[in-house]
C-alpha cells in the first residue's frame, strides 16, 4: 500500500506510479508501464497516460496543502508522439484560489522527448481522518 501521495489510491498503487518529487507547487512523477498497459501499437495506451498525467497534476495542486485532498473538475490532454518506456510527468500549478486549482503538466519519455501535455482544474476537498475508509466527496 502506498501512502507516499497522501492518500492510498488503490488505481496508482496498481499502475505503479513512483512520486519523486512533491513541493511548492511542483511535483514529478515516474512511470513503468507494464505489458497490460499498452494498446494495439504497443506504446502506453492513451487511458494509462491521462492517468498518469491528472496525478501529476493533482499532486502538484496538493503540494502547497498536503493535507486537502482534490478531484478533477476537468482536464484536457494533447498528445504528441507515442509514450514509451520509463515515463516522466512533471506537473506544476499555475494559479490558486481558495477552493480551486488550476494546473499544467507535460510527460516526458526517457530520452526527454515530450509525449504528451495536459491542463486540468482541480477542486480542492478536505479529507476524513480515515486513509483507507471509502468517503464520499461532494463536488458542490
Amino acid at each position: 500500500m502506498q501512502e507516499s501521495f497522501g492518500a492510498y489510491i488503490p488505481f496508482v498503487d496498481h499502475l505503479g506510479f513512483e512520486l519523486v518529487f512533491f513541493d511548492d507547487g511542483y511535483s514529478e512523477l515516474r512511470y513503468t508501464p507494464e505489458p497490460e498497459h499498452m494498446n494495439s501499437f504497443n506504446v502506453t495506451h492513451g487511458g494509462a497516460v491521462m492517468t498518469f498525467l491528472d496525478v501529476t497534476l493533482a499532486s502538484a495542486a496538493r503540494s502547497v496543502d498536503r493535507g486537502m485532498g482534490v478531484v478533477t473538475i476537468e482536464m484536457k490532454t494533447s498528445f504528441m508522439q507515442p509514450a514509451k518506456g520509463e515515463l516522466t510527468g512533471k506537473g506544476r500549478l499555475m494559479h490558486r484560489t481558495g477552493s480551486m486549482a488550476f494546473c499544467e503538466g507535460t510527460l516526458l519519455d526517457a530520452q526527454g522527448n515530450v509525449c504528451a501535455h495536459a491542463t486540468a482544474t482541480f477542486k480542492y476537498v478536505k479529507r476524513d481522518a480515515g486513509p483507507t475508509e471509502l468517503h464520499e466527496v461532494s463536488t458542490d
